[in-house]
């Protein structure tokens, strides 16, 4: 099954390039009113520092804004960056009873198990408890895919890149391809010889 990256992301903003490329000049800068936004060798030199330097500090100031869709195993990898913000996402807890399951998870997830989810689903419509929807949650594989809208920034996607560009799930190495999408994205984010 061939998937790119544009069936994960969606809805993909970015703000502040410009701007942050004014910024990464100060340092250097008697009057910072006499900056611009051209690229640079120096500028590209910052955004390529090594991570954790502080040379790329700029890169923060360029948020990006999209939906992801991902599954839960990927979620729960996810939360470990500290610099991605969650502002909103699709809940098991509210809507497990009400997903389409034929839909919701990867093809990686054994039919089998989907269809007893779909029984779980069925017994808890039928007879509601507290104790089938519990059932219910924590039966659920962590191959079901939920949306999130996600606000990130450039230094950030840094991080992600170098560590997951070559991860065994795939999702992740769809999430690197829409980096290297993104503006710029050789220059200040995946470096040259990406």
């Amino acid at each position: 099954m061939e998937i790119d990256y544009t069936d994960i992301v969606k809805n993909i903003k970015v703000f502040g390039i410009e701007d942050s490329i004014k910024a990464s000049k100060y340092p250097m800068l008697i009057d910072t009113t006499k900056t611009n936004s051209d690229i640079t060798n120096t500028v590209i030199k910052l955004a390529q520092a090594e991570k954790g330097s502080g040379h790329d500090q700029f890169l923060t100031g360029i948020v990006v804004q999209f939906d992801l869709k991902f599954t839960i195993k990927a979620w729960t990898e996810m939360e470990r960056y500290n610099f991605i913000n969650f502002v909103s996402s699709q809940s098991t807890v509210h809507r497990i009873t009400k997903f389409d399951l034929d839909k919701a998870y990867v093809p990686y997830v054994d039919k089998r198990i989907i269809d007893i989810i779909k029984e779980k689903v069925k017994e808890y419509n039928e007879n509601p408890s507290s104790e089938k929807y519990l059932e219910l949650l924590y039966s659920n594989p962590c191959g079901m895919q939920l949306t999130a809208k996600l606000t990130t920034n450039y230094r950030q996607l840094k991080t992600i890149y170098t560590q997951r560009k070559y991860h065994k799930l795939p999702e992740w190495r769809l999430f690197c391809e829409f980096i290297e999408h993104l503006p710029y994205s050789k220059e200040f984010i995946t470096g040259v010889d990406a």
